[in-house]
C-alpha cells in the first residue's frame, strides 16, 4: 500500500514539474516572437509556430515545408537554428547550446536581455 503512494506522488510531482516546464517554454517562445515583432499568440499554433521561427530566422516562413523532407529537414532545421541565434545576436556557443540543448536556448532567448535584429 505505501508504494502505490509513494508511486502515485512521484506521478503527480512528475506532472507537475512537466506542466511547469511546457508552461515556462511557451511564455518564453511567445516573448521570442513578440521581441520579432510578431503576434506571440502564434507561438502555440502547431505549424504556424514553424513557419513564424522560420520567417524570423530566414525571413522566409515557407521554407519550414523542406523541414518534410527527409534528411534535408535535420539539415535545414539546423541551418535555421543558426540562423535564429544569429538574428538575435548570438555567435557559435549559443548555437551549440540551441542545437544540443533547445529548451534552455529557448529560455535564453525569450527570458534574456538580447533583441531581434533581423533575418541574418
Amino acid at each position: 500500500m505505501d508504494s502505490d503512494l509513494l508511486e502515485a506522488l512521484t506521478g503527480g510531482t512528475s506532472l507537475v514539474i512537466s506542466l511547469v516546464i511546457y508552461v515556462l517554454l511557451v511564455v518564453a517562445m511567445w516573448k521570442i516572437f513578440t521581441k520579432a515583432g510578431e503576434a506571440g499568440w502564434k507561438s502555440i499554433i502547431p505549424f504556424l509556430n514553424l513557419y513564424v521561427l522560420f520567417k524570423i530566422s530566414w525571413g522566409n516562413g515557407w521554407l519550414f515545408l523542406l523541414t518534410l523532407i527527409p534528411v534535408v529537414g535535420l539539415v535545414v532545421y539546423i541551418i535555421m537554428s543558426w540562423k535564429l541565434v544569429k538574428a538575435f545576436g548570438y555567435g557559435v556557443g549559443m548555437f551549440l547550446v540551441e542545437l544540443f540543448f533547445p529548451n534552455i536556448a529557448t529560455l535564453i532567448l525569450g527570458f534574456g536581455s538580447s533583441t531581434y535584429s533581423g533575418p541574418q
